[in-house]
C-alpha cells in the first residue's frame, strides 16, 4: 500500500508551546511609545507657539497706537515750532519794516528842513547864535524844545534854523525848520521847535544848521 500523508487528525499532538516574543517585537513596542511622547511634545509646542502668536498679535495694536501717538506728538511739536518761528520771523519783519519806515520819514523831514535853510538867499551862518534850553514831550506826543536866538549884530536879522530830533544814539527821528523873524540888534528872542510826529523815549534836540539874513 502506498504511504499516505498523515491528515491533520492523524498529526501527532503534543504539549502546546507558548509563543515566544522576539527582539523585533520588543523594539517595535519601545519605538511606538517614544513616538507618542514626541507627538505630544510637538502638539504642546504648537499650542505654545499659537499662544505666543496670539499675545504678539494682541500687543501689535498697543504698539501701533503708541507709535501713532508718538508721531502725532512729534507732528504737533514740529508744527508748534514752525508756527513760533513764523511768528518770530513775521514780528522781526514787521519790526524791520517799521524801522525802515521811521528812517525814511526822518530822512524826508531832515531833507526838507535842510532845504529850507539852503534856500535862504544871502544867508549867513548863525548856528552859534542859537541855543537849546530844554526838551519836553507834549500831551499830544510831539517833542518840543525852546530855542534862544541871540542877535550879536548891529542890525536886526531874521533866522531860519534847522532842528533835528534824535535818540540817545544820535539817530535822527525827525527834523523841522524854525523861522524867527526880526530879532533886534543885540537882542535875544525865543522860539519853539516842534516835531512833526509823535516821539517817545529819550529825545534830544540838535541845532543842525542856522542862517541869518
Amino acid at each position: 500500500m502506498d504511504r499516505q500523508s498523515p491528515t491533520r487528525a492523524n498529526r501527532p499532538t503534543g504539549p502546546t508551546h507558548p509563543t515566544r516574543t522576539t527582539a523585533q517585537d520588543v523594539t517595535a513596542a519601545v519605538v511606538r511609545r517614544p513616538r507618542r511622547a514626541v507627538a505630544g511634545v510637538l502638539a504642546a509646542a504648537a499650542l505654545g507657539t499659537a499662544a505666543l502668536a496670539g499675545c504678539s498679535s494682541d500687543s501689535e495694536p498697543s504698539k501701533a497706537v503708541s507709535s501713532a501717538a508718538g508721531a502725532v506728538q512729534s507732528g504737533l511739536s514740529a508744527a508748534a515750532s514752525a508756527a513760533a518761528s513764523a511768528v518770530e520771523s513775521a514780528a522781526s519783519g514787521l519790526s524791520s519794516a517799521a524801522s525802515s519806515a521811521v528812517a525814511s520819514v526822518a530822512a524826508s523831514a531832515q531833507a526838507a528842513a535842510s532845504s529850507a535853510v539852503a534856500n535862504v538867499k544871502g544867508g549867513l551862518d548863525a548856528k552859534g547864535d542859537v541855543t537849546v534850553s530844554g526838551v519836553t514831550i507834549g500831551s499830544d506826543g510831539k517833542a518840543e524844545a525852546t530855542l534862544s536866538v541871540a542877535n550879536h549884530e548891529q542890525q536886526s536879522n531874521r533866522y531860519v534854523i534847522q532842528v533835528n530830533f534824535t535818540d540817545a544814539s544820535g539817530n535822527v527821528l525827525d527834523a523841522t525848520a524854525v523861522t524867527v523873524p526880526d530879532v533886534a540888534a543885540g537882542q535875544t528872542a525865543q522860539a519853539t521847535a516842534r516835531s512833526n510826529r509823535d516821539l517817545s523815549g529819550s529825545v534830544k534836540v540838535v541845532v543842525a544848521n542856522a542862517v541869518r539874513y
